[in-house]
């Protein structure tokens, strides 16, 4: 204080201390204030914090409504635009090319397949052509009156000299027929004269995959093909059913459902089996509700959230396995995973932790994941947002490069051109995070990436690791369509049987195989199939044995 700011303080002690108390006053009210406005100007950061947040979550529940499927920005810049461009170039000029859609001026020997531009067909399909070959032929000729075959000029009988045809598509529906099993008997007629036994014998009847059942094989598998492959709850089957003459409750058929899961049972625990000897193992799971009949205290009468869980084997292992639990407790995938030791390819959910750490198991993340969150969040930061998903789109981009190598070329490629790009992405997610408030819907995005690093990065190690878990989230879109249309499973053991047979639906969709040939053969033959013999209707087994027996026949007749 300066001596002029001395000199003009009172000298009474009481109007000094007035002085001070005065000046102790404002600033206890300047403290207030200023206290006040940080709160205030906390609240309104909050309130801008809730109003990104209900802006994300309104984004993301119109993308499900009305927006793509795919991960896609709205708006895309001229780089990405060019890039996609490039590619579509590329995978055109590697279509290969064939002679009936060459023009006629064109020598198809001369054109190499590899790098040729293939003509793209227009106009109506020949019907008649080979592509339709495999389905039969029904010929119907049309033929004229007799009163209009005379010449009308001299009356004379006209001769035919030709034909033309055309063709359709028709469709004939499924039908229901009795089989009658009608099993010979035999007795000694020399015997019986003799007074001795006639020893009656009696032909056998083939094994039934329900003994004493009245459904065949045929209508088996079509009915647990429309459950579990085609998604039509029984209730629609019940009416299907009627409108071809044949009434059958969806009780009966869900204890057919039953029967079946029971039968195939051994089936499915060795394609566990096998699954559990894969590499890596991708893994999802989503809600499946179970009616719960005695209900709750806070849930009356409604349903349990149980879960559904699919484990997808590698190459090697060909199979998909689903789970069903009560809950989504760490339990259930630590059971089906007991004794596994390799490595399995999942999203962020925390009971895989403690499972992995326990059994010494490589956790590997998905990239898909990670990307979906900077999407659902893009228009909150656009700039932060389009780096990191530029980033990552290189990422998927080398990997569709990668799609035809070896496991040892897919990691050197990895290696040498993935690598960089996440050095980048961990330099730059913490200085993007500084730039952000805590609690800003990308940090969230961020802080996936940041917390999931260990495992979003596993697939530089090992080549033959995905990098995305979008096999095992597309066959979880699938159950989700089987809940939306039969809403729940009755019981725990509805939900096995469910479990079991979409196991073998889903087996069957990633092998092209037609589920409804495959569990009718099944069906006729594996009660009377050895166990030693049981790898042979595996699904993959049973496709090789098919296309085997194609092409001996294909040599015979030729």
């Amino acid at each position: 204080m300066d001596d002029a700011a001395v000199h003009s303080l009172p000298d009474d002690p009481r109007l000094l201390k007035a002085l001070l108390l005065e000046r102790a006053q404002l600033l206890g009210l300047r403290e207030n204030r200023i206290a006040e406005l940080e709160k205030q100007n906390q609240r309104i950061a909050e309130l801008e914090l809730d109003k990104l947040r209900l802006q994300q979550q309104l984004m993301v529940a119109m993308k499900k409504l009305y927006g793509p499927r795919a991960d896609s920005c709205g708006s895309r810049r001229v780089g990405d635009l060019a890039q996609l461009l490039l590619e579509f170039a590329v995978e055109l000029e590697a279509r290969p090319v064939e002679a009936a859609d060459l023009p006629a001026d064109i020598d198809a020997g001369s054109v190499d397949p590899k790098t040729a531009r293939r003509v793209k067909r227009r106009g109506r399909r020949d019907l008649g052509s080979d592509e339709f070959d495999h389905l039969p032929v029904v010929r119907k000729e049309h033929d004229l009156e007799e009163a209009d075959k005379p010449c009308p000029c001299c009356n004379q009988p006209r001769t035919k000299i030709g034909e033309e045809s055309s063709w359709q598509i028709e469709y004939m529906p499924g039908s229901f027929y009795r089989l009658e099993h009608v099993r010979i008997k035999y007795a000694c007629c020399a015997c019986e004269q003799n007074a001795i036994s006639p020893n009656i014998v009696l032909a056998d009847k083939p094994v039934q995959p329900i003994e004493k059942g009245m459904a065949g094989p045929g209508l088996l598998a079509y009915v647990v093909t429309a459950k579990f492959a085609d998604y039509l709850p029984l209730y629609r089957l019940e009416n299907i059913f009627s409108r071809n003459g044949f009434e059958i409750d969806r009780v009966t058929q869900c204890i057919w459902c039953r029967d079946v899961a029971n039968l195939v049972k051994p089936l499915y625990d060795r394609m566990v089996q096998r699954v559990l000897g894969s590499h890596f193992i991708c893994t999802d799971d989503t809600v499946m509700p179970m009616l719960a009949r005695e209900g709750s205290a806070s849930r009356p009468g409604k349903t349990k959230q149980a879960r559904m869980w699919v484990y997808l084997g590698d190459h090697a292992n060909p199979y998909n396995i689903f789970d069903f639990t009560l809950s989504r407790s760490r339990d259930g995938p630590a059971l089906f995973l007991k004794g596994y030791n390799q490595t399995i390819v999942a999203d962020a959910y925390g009971g895989y932790d403690g499972i992995c750490l326990e059994a010494g198991i490589t956790q590997a993340g998905c990239w898909a994941h990670a990307r979906r969150k900077f999407v659902d969040t893009r228009d909150l930061s656009p700039r932060i947002a389009d780096e990191a998903l530029l980033l990552i789109g290189k990422l998927f981009a080398i990997e569709q490069q990668a799609k035809d190598l070896s496991s040892e070329d897919r990691l050197q490629l990895r290696q040498s051109q993935s690598q960089p790009i996440i050095t980048q992405l961990q330099d730059k997610l913490p200085a993007w995070k500084r730039t952000l408030l805590p609690k800003h819907p990308v940090t969230g995005a961020i802080n996936y990436c940041l917390n999931q690093w260990k495992p979003l990065t596993a697939f530089l190690a090992d080549g033959a690791i995905p990098i995305h878990n979008n096999l095992a989230e597309q066959e979880m879109k699938r159950q989700a369509l089987n809940r939306k249309n039969s809403l729940f499973v009755g019981n725990q053991r509805g939900g096995q049987t469910a479990a079991i047979l979409s196991s073998f639906t889903s087996t069957c969709r990633r092998h092209g195989i037609d589920p409804q040939i495959y569990f009718t053969q099944l069906l006729t033959n594996l009660p009377t199939t050895p166990m030693s013999q049981l790898d042979q209707w595996l699904p993959a087994e049973w496709k090789h044995r098919q296309a085997s027996a194609v092409t001996a026949d294909a040599h015979a007749s030729a």
